[in-house]
This record gives structure tokens, C-alpha cells and sequence, in this order.
């Protein structure tokens, strides 16, 4: 495994300062990673097999592994963090997830969950909750269903049995009713290219629609928030990538490496379902599955499957990976 910084085999001092035992102090590129799409199928809402052990792997390798996701912690916990222990994690490793676009986070390791962090002042208001939870029970529950597990967004998930271009109608009618509603209780929201400020000219919240699912969210939650977050939580550990990898699924997800770029960070981003446009402009390469030789065909989680394999495949045979994002792959 020589050539790649921080992966020689060489024995590595015990952390003193809260660093993870073992992990270099600057890895050669960190994996921030949308859960929805690369991670998990939108289809089945769980995670293959085969993307667990390669997290693991990569996290074995020395390479932090961070999600930053719109979904709950509970989901993480039971659908990412409890197969990954399952699957065999070892002690010395943690991993952080971010969570509801930045309103909660926590850290995870061979024996679960540590203490989950909320920020409060970004939670819808209860009375708006309470008001859109009656709605979907009411109104669209043949197609949707409310997340019980979220703690500071609202959100309404497509139902696993609903046909997805169903759901895709039925949504328009939802997203309609829940702007309504926040406009009703005066609170200022956008929603697309829609906006209605408050009585005091002020936009707080966001009615923003996935493929799946709609998350009504402060507009202070964001994949950007996200990121800084990630960098927060590796700088306690005493760790400073060399690069970074960021995957998502949708237009949304391009704010981490935004948000990296724009703060000196060598980043490259992963598309695994560039159907809706690449943006143009990027001051970062953006990669899709074509630029591992397959064909448009494979998208979200086959695709980040593919990244995922890429990756670890390039550690073990001592070939830097962030050469993908510079030359080739």
C-alpha cells in the first residue's frame, strides 16, 4: 500500500489530544456523503450489503467517513450505524453523521450511538407540525407518510408501496397545502421559485420537495451547514483532510462542495443522479458514473456503490484516488 500518505502499514502514536486512534492528521481525502441515493436506495430506503463493508473498509483504511444527510438520526442508527457494527467494527474507529441538514449530529462506534446533538433554534414551530401531521393522516396518507423521527424538520416520505409517479402528483397537492399552511400561521416561506415573506418582509422556512419525500426546514438547514459542521467535528479530532470527496443525488447536495471550495478545500463532487443537469460554472470537477466507464443507466446507490469500490480498490493498490478528480480514473 506504499504511496498512499497515511496508509503505509506504519504504527501511528496514540491520540492525545481526541484524535482517532490511528487515522493521520491529514488523510489524503475525506467522503462526505449524502445517505438518499448514494447510500441507501430511494426505492427500498435500506443499504446494501456490499456498501456497508466498503465503508468500513475505506474507514478501516484510514479515511474519514462522514454522512450528511436530511434524514433522522434514527434512520442513520438503524439503517447505516447498526449494520455497519453488525458487519464487524472495530474499536478504534468512530464515524460522524450529520443529520437533518445540519439541526442534529452525533458519533458513532463499536458500541452505538454517542450523545445526539439538536439545535433547537432551527426546529419548525409544534403548532405547524401538529397542523401538517393532521393533514398528511387527513388528506394523502394512501401515498405518504409523516416522520415521526425528525426533531427539527417536518418531513412526509413517499409510502413504500405507493407507485412513485403517483406519489409524484399526489406531492404537488402536499407541497401546495403545506405552503399554505405556513402562510396561514405567518410564517414567511419559500418554496422553488415561490417566495412569501412575513409581516416583518422575512423568509424562515422552506418547502423543499426530493424525489421521495418533502422536508419543510428552516432555511438555515442546508448541505453547506452540513459541511462546516463535518470540518468542526474532524478538527476535534485533530484531523485535516487533504481532499475531499462529496456525494449526493440531487441539485441541493452541490452546496457541500460549495461550501468546501469556497473555504480552500480541494474537493471534487459525485452526481449519482445527474439527470436533473450538472450545473455549469463549478470551480470543482464534477464526476459521474460515466467517468468510471459505466453507462447512464447506473445512478444512485449503484452508482455510489461503484464510487465506493473505486475508491477502496485505488488505496489498495497505492494509487492516490484523488487523482480521479484531476486526470483520470
Amino acid at each position: 500500500m506504499g504511496g498512499v500518505p497515511g496508509l503505509s502499514g506504519d504504527s501511528v502514536p496514540a491520540p492525545s489530544d481526541g484524535r482517532i486512534e490511528g487515522m493521520p492528521t491529514t488523510p489524503p481525502f475525506a467522503l462526505l456523503l449524502d445517505v438518499d441515493g448514494p447510500i441507501a436506495s430511494p426505492v427500498t430506503r435500506d443499504v446494501d450489503p456490499k456498501i456497508i463493508a466498503l465503508l468500513l473498509e475505506l474507514a478501516q483504511a484510514q479515511i474519514p467517513v462522514i454522512f450528511n444527510t436530511g434524514r433522522s438520526d434514527d434512520f442513520i442508527k438503524n439503517e447505516v450505524m447498526e449494520p455497519m457494527i453488525a458487519a464487524g467494527f472495530p474499536p478504534s474507529l468512530k464515524i460522524h453523521a450529520i443529520c437533518e441538514k445540519g439541526a442534529t449530529w452525533f458519533t458513532f462506534d463499536d458500541t452505538g450511538a454517542g450523545e445526539l446533538h439538536v439545535d433547537h433554534e432551527l426546529a419548525v414551530p409544534e403548532n405547524y407540525a401538529e397542523e401538517i401531521r393532521s393533514l398528511v393522516a387527513s388528506s394523502f396518507d394512501n401515498h405518504m407518510f409523516f416522520d415521526e423521527t425528525k426533531r427539527a424538520m417536518v418531513s412526509v416520505e413517499q409510502n413504500l408501496d405507493a407507485d412513485n409517479a403517483d406519489y409524484r402528483r399526489v406531492q404537488l397537492e402536499f407541497d401546495a397545502a403545506a405552503v399554505e399552511a405556513m402562510i396561514r400561521l405567518g410564517l414567511g416561506v419559500e418554496h422553488l421559485d415561490r417566495t412569501v415573506p412575513d409581516s416583518g418582509d422575512v423568509i424562515e422556512y422552506r418547502v423543499d420537495p426530493t424525489i421521495i419525500s418533502t422536508d419543510i426546514e428552516s432555511v438555515a438547514l442546508s448541505k453547506d451547514l452540513g459541511a462546516r459542521r463535518a470540518l468542526d467535528l474532524l478538527a476535534a479530532d485533530g484531523i485535516v483532510p487533504a481532499a475531499w470527496f462529496t456525494v449526493g443525488d440531487s441539485r441541493t447536495d452541490y452546496a457541500m462542495a460549495d461550501w468546501l471550495a469556497s473555504n480552500g478545500h480541494e474537493v471534487s463532487h459525485v452526481d449519482v443522479r445527474p439527470d436533473d443537469g450538472i450545473p455549469a460554472g463549478k470551480p470543482y470537477p464534477v464526476l459521474t458514473a460515466q467517468d468510471l466507464g459505466l453507462g447512464t443507466e447506473v445512478i444512485h446507490d449503484e452508482a455510489g456503490l461503484a464510487f465506493l469500490r473505486h475508491w477502496r480498490d485505488r488505496i489498495h493498490t497505492g494509487r492516490s484516488a484523488v487523482a480521479i478528480s484531476q486526470s483520470s480514473v
